[in-house]
């Protein structure tokens, strides 16, 4: 007898024979009752679900996070107190690329997390850029267009990006991060992460603050070169999954420094900027980060496609103590994060183990896909409706967070009125060296490839308003560019 489990089918029968069909014959045909090959062919059918619109191609690993720091006096949330140890999980991902897509190809990277809490789950779902390239979620889908495959030619087209870019100035920081030296980096473990997004954070007093999330890289910056990028990419197009998965598989675990700006509530109303733009970074001199603990990645999944593909985030999953902000495009997410999981996973995704907190669940969502508990969870077959008198699941009036204070009239407002898309791009540019400017000019020139004149022209007189070198050396690196290629042609010839 081998001590081998037994192979069974899907319902759990034995399976006697897994190398040969029933056939009529040895010559065959095949008959309709092997139900062995009925089943394992229908479930190969099945083996894909759709790819997310966005963030398709990722890797992931699990770890912890530890509280050093003492931040009690803002939040409530026991994952943020002293000495509290998280488990989480983080996956790590490319926007516009496909699930097939190089690792290595200039693009922002995905930064997501899900804390395992006692309070449940809490999900910061970011990039690893503070800012993004549009404040208004009305926008969202007409920029992802953008990046995606054109309806025709079925190609990636940089005339569409640069074309929405250089009509929507708020675009500028974004595109200037993404261009500039941190736009490529090496591996997920040599970039930071940040919950882009303005949340709040409120105590037992009921007192509310603003805050956001930063998570700087211990490991170091290490950027490719466009040129560097396009040698590994003809050696492998799994660069990240092998950096992150071989590393932590020999004990390599990275780890980051996790950091939170906080401002009190009223500040809101006093600071030259809005604090609940995407497009801004609050200025460091003003709220300066403070340093509240490590995170570590020290375990690889099992399963690829049910640990780190099954992986659903969303700014909808927060805990006691954590809460969301006026953010016109977090307030979007809340919403549209958590509906994608739906129409990808099943109504009842969170059922999936990776998704599934770490704590009791009850609440009285019915049927639908994915119902993997059967009735109701509540104990109580009698108690399948809220408010009942047969002791089902029942409302936490101490969870209950403090109200958001709002203003003004509905209305469809112009978020370009009264807003400097120009102030805080200059502030990095300025920043940076004589070599990081000539690398940012010559990604840009790479990147316009056969961009229509107008709309390349367009866009410098937006770099201009940043700063007048900067357009200046946009123009020049285009200007270089199109010499050098007439001469390639002809030494090809």
């Amino acid at each position: 007898m081998s001590d081998r489990p037994t192979l069974t089918t899907s319902a759990g029968a034995p399976v006697s024979d897994n190398q040969n069909s029933i056939t009529a014959g040895p010559r065959g045909p095949v008959l309709m009752q092997d139900y062995q090959l009925i089943e394992k062919l229908a479930h190969q059918n099945r083996e894909r679900i759709p790819e997310r619109a966005v963030h398709a191609k990722g890797w992931g690993a699990y770890g912890t996070m530890k509280i050093t720091g003492d931040i009690s006096k803002y939040t409530r949330a026991k994952a943020l107190q002293p000495g509290a140890e998280t488990p989480l999980l983080l996956r790590f991902s490319t926007v516009a690329g496909e699930m097939g897509a190089a690792d290595a190809e200039r693009d922002v990277r995905g930064f997501s997390l899900k804390f395992y809490t006692e309070e449940g789950n809490w999900d910061l779902v970011g990039n690893n850029t503070p800012v993004f390239f549009v404040r208004d979620p009305l926008k969202f889908p007409d920029f992802i267009h953008t990046q995606k495959r054109h309806p025709r030619t079925n190609l990636r087209s940089a005339t569409a990006m640069w074309d929405f870019w250089s009509l929507s100035p708020e675009s500028l920081h974004q595109v200037t991060i993404l261009m500039s030296d941190r736009g490529l980096p090496i591996a997920p473990m040599f970039m930071n992460g940040y919950g882009s997004h303005t949340y709040s954070f409120w105590n037992n007093n009921g007192e509310r603050f603003w805050v956001k999330f930063h998570f700087k890289t211990q490991q170091g910056h290490k950027f490719h070169s466009n040129e560097e990028a396009e040698q590994v990419i003809a050696k492998t197009r799994e660069s990240y999954q092998e950096a992150l998965f071989g590393g932590i598989e020999r004990g390599e675990y990275p780890r980051w420094t996790v950091q939170v700006q906080i401002m009190p509530e009223a500040d809101a109303e006093k600071t030259s900027y809005n604090p609940f733009d995407l497009t801004k970074v609050w200025p460091h001199a003003e709220y300066p980060p403070i340093e509240i603990g490590v995170l570590e990645l020290n375990r690889n999944p099992d399963n690829y496609f049910a640990e780190i593909e099954q992986a659903a985030f969303s700014p909808s999953n927060i805990v006691p103590g954590i809460g969301h902000s006026p953010d016109k495009m977090l307030q979007a997410r809340v919403f549209s994060y958590a509906d994608a999981h739906r129409y990808r996973l099943g109504t009842h995704y969170e059922s999936i183990p990776v998704n599934a907190p770490r704590r009791p669940v009850h609440h009285y969502h019915r049927d639908g896909q994915m119902n993997v508990f059967g009735g109701i969870k509540t104990g109580n077959p009698d108690a399948y409706y809220e408010p009942n008198s047969f002791g089902g699941p029942a409302e936490d009036k101490s969870v209950q967070e403090p109200p958001l204070k709002i203003s003004g009239d509905a209305d469809r407002y112009n978020h370009r009125e009264g807003n400097d898309d120009f102030g805080q791009p200059r502030a990095l540019f300025n920043l940076f060296d004589d070599g990081q400017k000539k690398r940012l000019f010559s990604n840009i020139a790479a990147a316009m490839g056969g961009v229509p004149d107008e709309i390349i022209e367009r866009q410098c007189k937006l770099f201009d308003q940043v700063h007048p070198e900067y357009g200046a050396g946009v123009r020049a690196a285009i200007a270089a560019g199109k010499q050098e290629r007439p001469a390639a042609i002809s030494a090809a010839e």
